[in-house]
């Protein structure tokens, strides 16, 4: 059945009433019939012409308004009293967890998250151990100043020491010229494939 937009609206409002009334007023099942039609007897249709621009269903449409709140909500009366006043328990479901709080240490990696791995993996896979690094400071220290010494007798040392100008050149023309000569052997294949791709298309359109 076709209904307009203010009839839409209407019957909305008329559910939302008659909820809000079972809901907030605890309004009975023959109270919200009565409340229904004196609203309908309002709203529905009249023959008398002072209340004709308040009409808003006809016989029609009343009907099936008052039809779809029997098999709605009349008919599950009880099941939405139910649902409005009657109390619920709220059941909480929770663990309780014990979190192990690592203590602070001055290694070079940091202290593992609360919520994830326990001291005793950490500490044992990757927390290293702190002999060693007391061993690698000690040889730091022995061999310190005559690796820094050599280090810096490397650096200043320049790598092209005992080579010319020409010797640079010729270098460098070799290397231009091994790039050169792969390209150019490259283009020539790729040309030869393409001169055979064009005789063998040439022979087909011959013999067509």
């Amino acid at each position: 059945m076709d209904f307009s937009v203010i009839q839409y609206s209407k019957f909305m409002t008329l559910l939302d009433m008659l909820l809000h009334n079972l809901r907030t007023l605890h309004m009975s099942l023959e109270d919200s019939i009565k409340w229904l039609g004196e609203v309908m007897a309002e709203i529905g249709p009249s023959h008398s012409q002072k209340n004709e621009e308040w009409n808003v269903f006809n016989i029609k449409q009343a009907n099936a308004v008052i039809d779809y709140l029997k098999i709605s909500l009349f008919q599950h009366y009880k099941l939405y009293e139910f649902l409005f006043y009657s109390t619920r328990e709220e059941i909480v479901i929770g663990t309780e967890q014990v979190l192990e709080v690592v203590k602070p240490s001055g290694g070079l990696f940091p202290d593992p998250l609360e919520e994830g791995i326990s001291f005793d993996i950490y500490s044992t896979f990757i927390e290293p151990p702190l002999t060693l690094d007391t061993e690698m400071k000690g040889l730091d220290q022995e061999q310190g100043p005559e690796e820094s010494q050599s280090e810096a007798n490397t650096s200043d040392v320049d790598p092209l020491v005992g080579f010319t100008t020409k010797d640079i050149k010729a270098v460098l023309g070799q290397v231009t010229d091994d790039i050169l000569i792969g390209i150019q052997t490259e283009i020539n294949e790729k040309l030869q494939i393409q001169e055979e791709a064009f005789n063998a298309r040439i022979e087909k359109l011959k013999k067509a």
